[in-house]
């Protein structure tokens, strides 16, 4: 299943991405007056786990064989998108956790993974324009695969650890690389506002199989940039999931950015860096998970 938030009356919506367009579930709901509750928003549809998503799924075929079908199901590319997950708990990163990318930056392989933090000010949704910091002329891309918790997780296995991700999505971890490499401590760089776009889509486990093996790539005014998969990860899912639970407890909606592959601007020689500009358009993309597209202005 494909969930995704859209603004309304200055409000998230929660969608489902069907074959005929995005079904509006508040909407659905009061409509069709089911008979079983439905989770309305994306954080109830990821603490209700298995059973608010068999809702989800019945909720879409009654909307589909329903006579109100066309005032339920919106054309996506009309859509204001927020963030696919709108309210995490906690928002943990993992750094140079790509072998390349730590290679083309002359970095050392980590033997532990590196873990910071960003804070729910740097979500915002696909197709938003994102304002360059006044603070800083070095800000860089970074696709990533998202975990997203589904289930509370403490001193977890790695062999169990999947088993508490409700789905996956993509995000840009974008990064003032000036602001970030000013002290040993990465969060000034990292937690800039929407620094995190986050989706289109929040896809559910099921539909996306192994994590470790995705295609993930990033694009700049069309240009291809990244181009990698997640099998390049040192710390696969797995392992970073379990990790983090010996250290905290991990809880439905919480998200894991897990690193992104090589091919960023500090990867450059530093006479050929070309950092984000007023006007660059980038697309994160990974397989299953679909496409995120911002574009970048001057604050």
């Amino acid at each position: 299943m494909k969930l995704l938030t859209f603004t309304q009356d200055n409000a998230f919506h929660l969608g489902i991405q069907t074959d005929s367009g995005v079904l509006d579930v508040a909407q659905a709901v009061q409509q069709l007056s089911p008979a079983f509750a439905v989770p309305t928003t994306v954080t109830e549809a990821i603490q209700g786990g298995a059973a608010a998503t068999e809702a989800l799924h019945q909720l879409v075929h009654l909307a589909l064989e329903s006579n109100d079908r066309q005032t339920l199901i919106h054309n996506e590319e009309t859509l204001n998108y927020g963030p696919c997950v709108t309210e995490p708990g906690k928002i943990i990163c993992v750094g140079l956790n790509y072998r390349k990318h730590a290679e083309e930056t002359n970095a050392a392989i980590p033997q532990y993974p590196i873990l910071f933090n960003k804070f729910n000010n740097t979500l915002t949704g696909h197709g938003h324009d994102i304002a360059l910091p006044r603070v800083t002329k070095e800000v860089d891309y970074e696709a990533e695969l998202v975990i997203v918790i589904g289930k509370q997780a403490k001193y977890i296995s790695k062999e169990e650890a999947l088993d508490h991700v409700y789905g996956y999505c993509c995000v840009n971890d974008l990064s003032a690389r000036d602001l970030q490499m000013r002290t040993a401590q990465w969060l000034l760089g990292k937690s800039c506002d929407d620094f995190s776009p986050l989706g289109p889509y929040l896809v559910t486990a099921d539909e996306v199989g192994n994590p470790n093996d995705l295609k993930i790539s990033t694009t700049v005014n069309g240009k291809v940039r990244q181009n990698s998969n997640t099998a390049d990860m040192i710390f696969h899912c797995d392992e970073v999931v379990s990790y983090i639970s010996q250290h905290m407890t991990l809880y439905p909606g919480d998200i894991i950015l897990t690193g992104t592959p090589e091919g960023v601007v500090l990867g450059d020689p530093v006479d050929k860096r070309v950092y984000l500009k007023d006007g660059d358009v980038v697309t994160i993309s990974i397989e299953k998970l679909g496409s995120l597209t911002n574009r970048m202005v001057s604050e």
